[in-house]
């Protein structure tokens, strides 16, 4: 009886308008990483700038911080990044929110990159803060062991 007394409460929890909210937001806020990803494989500097809100921060993998104040600052080097590390493609392998308000949320979010034959050479783990502005959600500031 206990078992279903708290099965019942577990259920009733999950449905409440403050679980709804947070799936919502979730949901929402994962958009702009999601669209991140998919610009960054297709080699689109101008649907990558944008997923990201400005000025945007980048913390590298030997602590230098990037910041650029607008998108005309904003440029990823595709056929440096091919050139220096055969890199072809990246997945994103897990998301995970850690924190989040109605205007921020933390993720952790792990990826992955490829060389041309599909060998996977390289996967980082990262933290990436989304805020909305202005009723739209975009990726503030990341933090990675990437180069």
């Amino acid at each position: 009886m206990k078992q279903i007394c708290c099965a019942c409460m577990l259920a009733w929890l999950a449905v409440t308008p403050c679980a709804q909210e947070r799936s919502a937001r979730e949901a929402a806020a994962r958009a702009p990483i999601d669209a991140f990803f998919k610009a960054f494989n297709a080699r689109d500097n101008d649907a990558l700038k944008k997923t990201l809100h400005y000025p945007h921060v980048r913390i590298n993998e030997a602590g230098g911080v990037n910041v650029w104040k607008d998108a005309s600052e904003a440029a990823t080097n595709f056929d440096g990044l091919a050139r220096s590390e055969g890199w072809a493609r990246s997945t994103l392998d897990s998301v995970s929110m850690r924190q989040n308000d109605a205007i921020k949320v933390h993720f952790d979010v792990v990826f992955s990159r490829y060389k041309a034959d599909g060998t996977k050479y390289a996967t980082y783990q990262s933290l990436w803060i989304v805020t909305q502005k202005d009723g739209q959600w975009g990726v503030q500031a990341r933090s990675s062991f990437a180069p």
